[in-house]
């Protein structure tokens, strides 16, 4: 892992850290997830197994600190950290395809995968959850993966056209 992506990985995930915590819950405590909008960026930067892993792996605890829902806990570092690997998959099975369009399929797919996870881990955590798995579903998951698609194709593309001024310029 080179330092440039490191520091870029760690600034992303960062960032995504400030957003998770100060965006409100929607509904029975849990929040849209805008870190996982900044780890699909970090992971199309550098997609490398070792960057995957300390990636998913740090914003899976980052979003464990601020969560409120409950069993969020375990919850957001199992899903983070298994989103991750699995998103890397997804970036490396479309690599030869359209990078926008590959960018949101994935950021939908994974924040789909990422809710699925992070709900069925809770369940399993705490034994039940405060709302029906659908209605969180529907009025969570869903309307989480549709921002992130936003979120992840505006970030990813400032992202990219910042590292190709400064890979020009150096």
């Amino acid at each position: 892992m080179k330092l440039r992506g490191m520091i870029l990985t760690s600034l992303l995930i960062a960032i995504g850290l400030v957003l998770h915590y100060i965006v409100p819950p929607i509904a029975g405590g849990m929040k849209p997830d805008f870190l996982l909008a900044m780890l699909f960026v970090a992971l199309y930067i550098d997609n490398s197994p070792k960057n995957t892993f300390v990636a998913g792996l740090l914003a899976g605890i980052f979003a464990a600190l601020t969560s409120t829902f409950p069993g969020g806990q375990i919850a957001n570092i199992v899903d983070k950290f298994l989103t991750a690997f699995a998103v890397m998959a997804m970036i490396k099975a479309f690599a030869r395809f359209n990078s926008n369009l590959t960018v949101l399929i994935t950021s939908f797919v994974g924040t789909i995968f990422s809710g699925v996870v992070f709900l069925q881990t809770a369940l399993f955590v705490v034994g039940s959850l405060p709302v029906a798995f659908p209605v969180l579903f529907a009025t969570v998951v869903i309307p989480t993966a549709l921002i992130n698609i936003v979120a992840t194709f505006v970030c990813y593309k400032v992202v990219f056209s910042a590292k190709d001024m400064i890979t020009h310029k150096a």
